[in-house]
């Protein structure tokens, strides 16, 4: 029998008002599902825990001056090592946020900023792209998912949720312990813990094949890092489809779709 298309794209949170390159991601899946039918799954990866990917990069109206807005976090341990998907966000910052707003995007973007009650980075994040409409019909799971680690294969090079210091901690497994990468050559190496699938999550490298593992995709959409890295051989199973080009590709996306 023949499988209906299954068309997946990845991406973790990036930005609250989501990057260029997110949207034409979503639009290369939208357009190839009109060509081939199926569904459109979102790998959503919010068991990252780099504060950089929610970085927003937003243009004064008016002007071509770029300005750098990201969320606020409990603490400087959260910051660095808690995957977004538990980085929480501190009273008073989507205020402060919003108060900025109006020197870069119109009000109807900022009534739907000023709506979304969401208690986490990630959730925030992908509260906003649905309330600007680029998710309708798109099917979203998320890597931090207890149920998708469950059902995911076993992969060798892996980062483990644990408790550290009062906070939950995305830690690297590597050579038989948990490290946290302080910069540069340091690390922390953290006691020894015990830990279940539900709390482990893929590196960069193992990625494709622990999501393809649950997934089951039959067209990926790459984006350009992406195809840097990405080893088809991995997944002969899978069609790999670049994603349309876009100018700006870094800077945020804007607009409400219709």
């Amino acid at each position: 029998m023949n499988r209906s298309p299954v068309i997946c794209f990845g991406q973790q949170p990036c930005g609250f008002f989501p990057k260029r390159f997110l949207v034409a991601k979503i639009r290369t899946g939208r357009r190839l599902q009109s060509e081939i039918g199926g569904e459109i799954v979102f790998f959503y990866h919010d068991s990252d825990h780099d504060p950089r990917e929610t970085r927003t990069i937003v243009q004064r109206r008016g002007g071509t001056e770029l300005a750098q807005l990201n969320f606020a976090f409990e603490n400087k341990l959260q910051r660095k090592f808690s995957p977004l998907y538990l980085k929480r966000i501190p009273a008073g910052w989507q205020e402060r946020t919003a108060g900025q707003l109006p020197n870069y995007v119109d009000g109807s973007l900022i009534r739907i900023f000023k709506s979304v009650q969401a208690p986490t980075v990630s959730e925030f994040c992908l509260e906003m792209y649905r309330r600007m409409g680029l998710l309708e019909g798109i099917r979203v799971v998320r890597s931090s998912d207890p149920e998708f680690r469950r059902a995911a294969c076993d992969v060798p090079e892996f980062f483990v949720d644990v408790p550290y210091e009062g906070e939950v901690v995305r830690a690297r497994w590597a050579d038989g312990v948990l490290k946290l990468h302080e910069g540069g050559d340091c690390f922390i190496t953290l006691p020894p813990v015990s830990y279940g699938k539900e709390h482990v999550s893929a590196t960069r490298d193992t990625r494709l094949c622990w999501m393809q593992s649950v997934i089951h995709c039959t067209h990926y959409i790459a984006g350009a890092g992406e195809q840097a890295y990405l080893r088809p051989a991995d997944a002969p199973e899978i069609t790999f489809v670049p994603r349309e080009t876009i100018d700006r590709s870094d800077e945020a996306w804007t607009e409400i779709e219709n």
